[in-house]
């Protein structure tokens, strides 16, 4: 099988073996796969991960316990739960403290030309979804999990900082809640993405002295954290979405005397992100830079590190 494989460089390999699925457990042809920063932090060390990275991906069943499946198009949750723990007994499966995470920690990822996945977190995709969208899936769901954590309405007044892949995405979300968003970003070509969709942009250089309900870190740097404290009003939230490898600092004084609720969100409800794209309700396509064949993923996962681009696809 071929497949982008990590120790301690990338290697573009031709002889790794073709997964065994083992009961309950899905083979999975993949499609098109999505790389994110988690894996470019993989590449510098993040998780101490060794094996076929990626995560994001699109694929079609072609075994299963359960004959349904067989042949159908799918996303997969990555979080893959021992389901006899006392985190999985309180249903929080993500949490799961024996859990195996697709391409990041314990299981080989979408790099590949096949990958597996317990049954369970494989969900379904319409039709009307292309596979260039469904890559989205994903870390779309990542961005809703953010309004399963805090209550969000229409007088609520969000900053998202960063106009990367998930800057871009989580922005969206909010604006179709029909909350005040601003995002704040160095890039005017990627803010006028947004701003063709009605959301209001700040350029980082640009003068802000306004403070804000909610601030959602999607920077993924220690000067960014600090920016968001600091637009984060008293009795606010402050939202950290970003893992990085890089150890990343804050004022705790501030927290403390102002009373700022913080917040780590990670993985989240495949359902609403599904149909948001079945509904067109979240504009990805103007998102993807580049598309790469799997012969050129470590070119893909170079050109994902370079600025300029916001996401580019891997089709396998």
């Amino acid at each position: 099988m071929k497949g982008l494989y990590y120790n301690g460089t990338l290697q573009l390999r031709n002889d790794l073996p073709l997964p065994v699925r083992p009961p309950g457990e899905a083979l999975i042809k993949v499609l098109m796969a999505g790389v994110c920063q988690t894996d470019i932090e993989i590449t510098k060390g993040y998780m101490a991960f060794k094996g076929i990275i990626g995560h994001e991906f699109v694929g079609m069943v072609e075994e299963a316990d359960s004959g349904f499946l067989i042949g159908k198009r799918v996303v997969g949750e990555i979080n893959c739960a021992c389901l006899s723990c006392a985190n999985c007994a309180a249903k929080m499966y993500n949490h799961c403290t024996n859990r195996s995470v697709l391409g990041i920690s314990g299981r080989n990822g979408a790099f590949a030309e096949y990958l597996l996945l317990p049954e369970r977190n494989l969900h379904l995709l319409p039709d009307s979804i292309t596979k260039e969208e469904a890559v989205f899936v994903e870390p779309l769901a990542a961005c809703y999990r953010i309004l399963d954590q805090v209550p969000v309405s229409v007088n609520t007044r969000v900053l998202v900082l960063g106009d990367g892949r998930m800057g871009l995405l989580c922005s969206q979300v909010f604006h179709n809640t029909q909350s005040a968003v601003t995002v704040m970003g160095r890039h005017k070509e990627k803010l006028s993405i947004l701003n063709k969709l009605g959301i209001n942009t700040k350029l980082s250089s640009d003068e802000l002295y306004e403070s804000f309900d909610m601030v959602v870190d999607c920077t993924g740097s220690s000067a960014g954290l600090s920016a968001a404290l600091r637009f984060t009003k008293p009795q606010g939230t402050l939202v950290i979405k970003s893992t990085i490898t890089e150890q990343r600092a804050i004022d705790f004084n501030a927290v403390v005397i102002n009373e700022i609720q913080l917040r780590g969100s990670r993985c989240g409800p495949f359902a609403p992100a599904i149909e948001a794209l079945q509904k067109k309700q979240i504009a990805v396509v103007p998102l993807i830079s580049a598309i790469f064949p799997l012969d050129q993923a470590i070119r893909a996962v170079e050109a994902a590190s370079q600025k300029q681009n916001i996401k580019i696809l891997i089709e396998i």
